[in-house]
């Protein structure tokens, strides 16, 4: 479903980052990457009912998935393709490209890429970094990403932030390094820049101010506008890491409670499609 098929493609793509509330990088200063056997997963089951108000709303989108989560929940990987959606990459388990080298990066990326079309049976060709964390600190980063076979990337947020992020950077997709480079919603507004992609953000703002904000990126970018959140941010009931430093726990938990009701809203106000098919790229 592409352009070349005389279908039009989504002004709106709608993506779902599939890691589970204790692998969050806000979280990593208390939950070690070898203590994560030792929670409950609950991103199968909070996966699942994203798939379920998808199909309620007729919404399509891409999921990126940790490695680490399929292994563990390959019936999950197969019910996101079966269900009519992109499986994508998020890398093995949540570690930043800026804390990899060149080397490291292209073997995780190869190693998830490989395990996620095994058990879907499904070509994977986009990948997210975690934290957005592709950018200038990672210039060779996009080369591997083509070397190991992916066609886009959806890795960038180009807004000032205290964690990730570049102001000055492209807001429309870019080719680069053999590939596509598709960062997430942002828009020019009184001056500044402005996050329309969701996550935090969208819980934080009024419902009505985000839809406009997607509205206008909509129509200013040259590409579509990339919308994303977490099966976590509709989980309130999530067990609580008190022991996390304040600032994370404030960004984490903020509107949990309100989160599904919102999406629901934003679901039915816009026509939410596939990255790979707002880009053209469906293989």
């Amino acid at each position: 479903m592409n352009a070349a098929d005389g279908i039009s493609r989504p002004r709106f793509a709608l993506s779902v980052d599939v890691e589970d509330y204790f692998q969050v990088w806000a979280f990593s200063s208390v939950v070690k990457r070898e203590s994560w056997d030792g929670y409950a997963l609950r991103v199968g089951d909070n996966t699942r009912r994203c798939l379920d108000l998808f199909d309620a709303h007729d919404a399509k989108a891409t999921f990126f998935t940790l490695g680490w989560v399929a292994e563990r929940d390959p019936d999950l990987i197969r019910e996101i393709v079966g269900r009519g959606h992109e499986l994508a990459s998020h890398g093995y388990d949540h570690t930043k490209v800026t804390e990899q080298t060149r080397d490291q990066f292209l073997a995780d990326v190869k190693k998830t890429k490989a395990l996620l079309e095994d058990i879907s049976g499904a070509d994977v060709i986009g990948y997210r970094a975690a934290g957005f964390s592709i950018g200038k600190e990672t210039p060779w980063a996009h080369e591997a990403l083509a070397q190991a076979g992916h066609r886009y990337s959806s890795s960038t947020h180009p807004i000032a932030h205290d964690h990730y992020g570049d102001a000055q950077a492209p807001q429309s997709p870019y080719e680069t390094a053999g590939l596509i480079e598709a960062p997430v919603a942002t828009v020019n507004f009184l001056g500044k820049r402005l996050s329309a992609a969701g996550g935090g953000w969208f819980r934080v703002a009024p419902l009505a101010f985000s839809k406009a904000l997607l509205s206008k990126a909509a129509k200013t970018l040259e590409g579509p506008a990339i919308f994303y959140f977490h099966p976590w941010e509709i989980d309130p009931g999530q067990p609580r890491l008190n022991r996390a430093p304040l600032k994370s726990k404030l960004r984490h938990y903020l509107n949990l409670d309100r989160m599904e009701a919102k999406l629901a809203k934003t679901l039915d106000g816009f026509s939410w499609g596939r990255i790979d098919d707002a880009l053209g790229l469906r293989p």
